[in-house]
């Protein structure tokens, strides 16, 4: 039998994405809630315990609420929010960490899929931790580009708004109490005694991320090279189906953060010389940051191949 799937917030824009990825797949059945009905809980629940996997593609209170309502249900679960990445009781949605973090995906009964600006620093920043090339009490530093559908359906309708305000057209930098919600989720899962510095900033483009992290060679154990930090990251990305590095050397004089628009995999950019070097991850925030993740998850957990349904 076909896996049932349940998209809970099948209307916002990670829901949407979603659905885009699944509608056309004859792998799984998909079932759809009626548009008026979306707030109904009876009919929510009903739904829940029929599936085999069910999204929430919520805010933070209501994908808590949801997973109360599906409680009992027997449905494996993958939260789009905040609420549970840094719960010990969900698994985190980054396979690419490690073979460990893969396997535990597989068999997970609750994921939590990884933020956006989350996805580019760990990306970067947890196979060094991982190699001991950057120490525990590194203090990391990073600026991450994206593209305005990362807000939402509000954000979208203000930078798409006829006579919007012209700061709209220019990068804006926001998070400025250095207090963003994904901060957590950085410090934890790439295991750093300090929390990351960093600056989120918003443009007039529609989606796409470049995530910059900046290093000092001195700083990092065994003072490495851009090359050596190159050949760690080049390594253990070498079997990984959708995060790659590019080769030593970037081919282009800019990096353009919209690159991987419309695409669900991530490439990294290691760019520098002997004493600094930035490493930047290239992705798409509503694809590797989002709903391609949760798809890429969805896939692991129900034993299809990774990539299914997906945009490479």
């Amino acid at each position: 039998m076909k896996p049932k799937i349940y998209i809970d917030g099948q209307a916002g824009t990670t829901g949407l994405q979603i659905l885009d990825r699944l509608r056309s797949r004859d792998d799984i059945e998909l079932m759809l809630i009626d548009e008026d009905k979306r707030h109904d809980n009876a009919e929510r629940r009903r739904l829940m315990a029929q599936a085999d996997l069910i999204f929430l593609c919520l805010p933070d209170k209501a994908a808590v609420e949801a997973v109360s309502l599906a409680s009992g249900c027997g449905c494996r679960i993958i939260d789009a929010s905040t609420a549970h990445r840094t719960d010990p009781m969900w698994v985190y949605g980054y396979p690419e960490l490690s073979a460990e973090q893969r396997r535990a995906i597989q068999v997970a009964r609750r994921v939590a899929n990884p933020g956006c600006h989350a996805t580019g620093f760990i990306s970067s920043v947890a196979p060094l931790r991982a190699m001991g090339i950057l120490p525990p009490d590194y203090c990391a530093s990073c600026f991450s580009l994206t593209g305005y559908s990362g807000g939402g359906k509000a954000m979208i309708a203000d930078y798409e708004a006829d006579g919007r305000p012209e700061a709209l057209s220019s990068p804006r930098i926001y998070g400025l109490s250095l207090k963003h919600k994904h901060l957590p989720e950085m410090q934890k899962l790439c295991n750093l005694e300090i929390p990351p510095l960093f600056c989120p900033v918003v443009d007039d483009y529609y989606k796409g991320m470049a995530t910059t992290v900046q290093l000092h060679n001195h700083r990092m154990r065994g003072n490495p090279s851009a090359a050596d930090i190159h050949e760690a990251l080049s390594e253990h990305y070498r079997n990984s189906a959708l995060v790659s590095v590019a080769p030593l050397g970037y081919d282009q004089s800019m990096i353009a953060a919209n690159t991987f628009a419309g695409r669900d995999s991530l490439q990294l950019i290691v760019c520098g010389n002997e004493e600094q070097t930035t490493v930047t991850a290239l992705f798409d925030n509503l694809g590797k940051g989002a709903s391609g993740a949760a798809v890429q998850n969805m896939n692991l957990m129900l034993g299809f191949a990774e990539t299914a349904g997906l945009n490479l």
